[in-house]
């Protein structure tokens, strides 16, 4: 049974929530996966006769080829984030059509990533079809449950996340239609991001302090949602150490932003459970900024000793 909090939060969002879809069906580009496939690349496997994938097949860089499975990974699990947030927002009115929509354009993303990284043969088909099938085996659970106000403050953060490892990712790529792949998905999950933010900034107005507790909590737990694939510490910290997605990026391009948009840190009128979750965050914003400088300092160190090394 959902709480009386979230419950007065779904309907008195209700016209922002139709607000702003209209506002992103506005914006939202009608984009086809098929036209970013180079599918003259394409060649048959063993199976029907042709080549199995080979490590020599794969032309981007080892990041990038460990970011891009992580990439389409998340993706995959696509079916367990529809059931969670539709769960959460409801499935009848503005919500609803929205984690439609929303179900229907992220669906569009893990269809052009496997094409393309098919075809191309960026990465082996084999490993990444037998690890889709571990991830999504696993499924998919909010860390917060079915909260409402963490449940938006979550994908806030997580689409802005999401949007700056795919266009990192097609960068360090170092080929141009990768590049130009990913730069059309990041296009979508920027207006994700400004969806949820934008529904999140009028929760302040119906329940700030319960809003300020639900970014606290979120901000302080933060974990992409495909910390559950397999080998996910080993492949963010060479997607990390290659400036993908790092502490630093997290900081800076991901939590700072979205938090300077609420005004988290100059809002008036929080009582004291507000006050304290507040306090709470700046504490552990303060104490990211110093271990995203720390982590920096030691990559830079281990490239200079790696360079020195081949001089």
């Amino acid at each position: 049974m959902p709480e009386a909090i979230d419950i007065k939060v779904l309907n008195e969002l209700e016209p922002v929530v139709e607000k702003e879809l209209n506002r992103h069906l506005s914006m939202a580009k009608e984009w086809f996966p098929h036209e970013y496939v180079p599918w003259s690349k394409g060649r048959d496997f063993e199976f029907l006769g042709g080549e199995d994938w080979v490590p020599e097949d794969s032309k981007v860089s080892d990041a990038a080829r460990e970011a891009l499975l992580v990439n389409l990974l998340t993706e995959d699990n696509l079916p367990g984030y529809h059931s969670a947030i539709s769960r959460i927002m409801g499935r009848e009115g503005a919500w609803g059509q929205w984690v439609n929509r929303w179900t229907a354009e992220e669906n569009r993303h893990g269809i052009v990533i496997r094409d393309f990284l098919t075809v191309t043969r960026a990465v082996d088909p084999v490993l990444l079809e037998r690890a889709r099938m571990q991830h999504m085996e696993i499924g998919y659970e909010p860390d917060h449950g079915d909260k409402v106000l963490h449940g938006v403050a979550y994908v806030s953060f997580q689409e802005l996340a999401t949007r700056v490892s795919h266009r990192n990712t097609g960068r360090a790529s170092e080929d141009p239609l990768c590049e130009q792949m990913m730069q059309r998905v990041a296009a979508d999950e920027n207006l994700h991001m400004i969806f949820y933010r934008n529904v999140l900034a009028a929760s302040f107005e119906v329940a700030p302090n319960e809003a300020m507790r639900a970014v606290s909590d979120v901000v302080k737990g933060f974990q992409m949602p495909g910390y559950t694939i397999d080998g996910f510490l080993r492949k963010s910290v060479a997607i990390a150490n290659a400036g993908i997605y790092d502490l630093r990026l997290h900081h800076d391009e991901v939590l700072m932003p979205v938090l300077r948009k609420w005004k988290v840190f100059e809002l008036e009128g929080l009582d004291g459970e507000g006050e304290k979750a507040r306090e709470e965050l700046a504490e552990f914003m303060n104490a990211l900024d110093e271990a995203a400088t720390k982590f920096e300092e030691r990559r830079e160190a281990r490239r200079a000793r790696i360079a020195a090394r081949g001089a």
